[in-house]
């Protein structure tokens, strides 16, 4: 099919959602009618780098769609702003066809209607691996609307939403060697084990959520994409604090302290150390304790005076631990 036909058949299927949008996919530029402030991040997935190499059978194109669009959104749930719009660049080999890049657009835009983002625009090119990189904005009338990375304060609490360890165990039980061969006996029930490999493979944007816990009293959040290690010190850092986590205290999905003991790794360890599982981390002051439980965040550390040496501690009664999560580039 020729690009142009290509690109109608993927318009054609694509929803705009309330007045934003003036001008969408067709022309040579998006036209959008703008609030006050644009929060916009870009985030790239690379088959065979953020997912398992092309021809994995969980590997899907709607999986591929659905997790790049889903990654990018994760952003601005982390910003506790709401979705606007979203423009995305695919990159394709030869060997993904028509029906392929549609498949993937058709995952991309389920989760832009299921968070109430319209796709605004994008581009097709060839090249020698599957690339999409997808760009997001979201809107707020003023600065007192975001959540940021340098809010937390000493005396704050720290907490999570959700369960943690999930991603990284589903990615274990989808390519590490001693878990994923038919012949190797499931380390947890199939039910524990198919919502882990979901949960790397079809992660949740939590953009209302984020908004929610701003309403609710955050101040200052990050969603944990490279996994608490990392993620808290970013915060820490942003904030010049220190930022003390109890590695015990991090709520664990089922499933994921039964594929560590099949591994012999620490489930404390890769809930700490586990990225992609996309909840967020979140500081607030004493007085918003309790509205954000109910929202579902369980407090797991503390914010202190850096003094002089900003960063994250991970701890296990009361001894920090040397662990990490992702680090880019390293």
């Amino acid at each position: 099919m020729a690009e142009r036909d290509l690109i109608e058949r993927v318009v054609a299927g694509l929803g705009r959602r309330g007045d934003r949008l003036l001008v969408g996919p067709g022309d040579d530029a998006a036209v959008v009618r703008a609030d006050a402030l644009a929060v916009t991040s870009t985030d790239t997935t690379v088959l065979g780098v953020h997912l398992p190499p092309d021809g994995h059978p969980r590997v899907t194109p709607e999986v591929v769609g659905h997790r790049a669009m889903a990654t990018a959104l994760s952003d601005l749930a982390a910003m506790g702003v709401a979705p606007g719009e979203a423009y995305v660049a695919l990159t394709a080999p030869p060997a993904w066809d028509d029906a392929r890049l549609e498949g993937l657009v058709r995952g991309a835009e389920a989760v832009a209607a299921a968070t109430g983002t319209t796709i605004a625009g994008g581009d097709v090119s060839a090249g020698p691996g599957l690339v999409v990189t997808v760009t997001v904005v979201g809107w707020a009338a003023s600065e007192a609307e975001l959540l940021r990375r340098d809010g937390a304060r000493p005396g704050w609490s720290v907490g999570v939403t959700g369960v943690l360890g999930g991603s990284a165990t589903g990615l274990a039980l989808l390519t590490d060697p001693r878990l994923a061969g038919a012949d190797v006996p499931a380390p947890c029930p199939p039910a524990e084990a198919e919502a882990l490999i979901e949960r790397y493979l079809r992660p949740t944007p939590l953009v209302a959520l984020g908004r929610r816990l701003r309403a609710a009293g955050a101040v200052a959040a990050i969603d944990l994409s490279d996994g608490v290690a990392t993620d808290a010190d970013h915060l820490a850092r942003r904030s010049r604090v220190r930022i003390d986590v109890d590695v015990d205290a991090l709520p664990r999905q089922a499933g994921v302290d039964a594929v560590a003991a099949a591994l012999g790794a620490d489930a404390a360890r890769t809930a700490a150390e586990g990225g992609e599982d996309f909840e967020l981390l979140v500081a607030a002051p004493p007085a918003a304790r309790e509205a954000l439980a109910a929202l579902g965040v369980r407090w797991v550390g503390t914010v202190h005076d850096a003094g002089g040496a900003p960063g994250a501690r991970l701890l296990r009664d009361g001894a920090p631990r040397p662990w990490r999560g992702w680090e880019h580039g390293a």
